[in-house]
């Protein structure tokens, strides 16, 4: 991906990163531990968003 990215990748970029954030603790207590991450948590690197 380029260096300069347009206003539209950037946000797409933001929102994809913003719901990368952890499940609550208080989740992971109500579940016993069986809930730790979201199931639509990505790594930066190994998967690409689609356009």
């Amino acid at each position: 991906m380029s260096r300069n990215k347009s206003l539209a990748t950037k946000k797409k970029l933001a929102k994809a990163g913003k719901q990368r954030r952890r499940v609550p603790v208080w989740v992971m207590a109500k579940t016993g531990g069986r809930v730790r991450t979201h199931r639509k948590s990505r790594h930066w690197r190994r998967q690409n968003i689609k356009p």
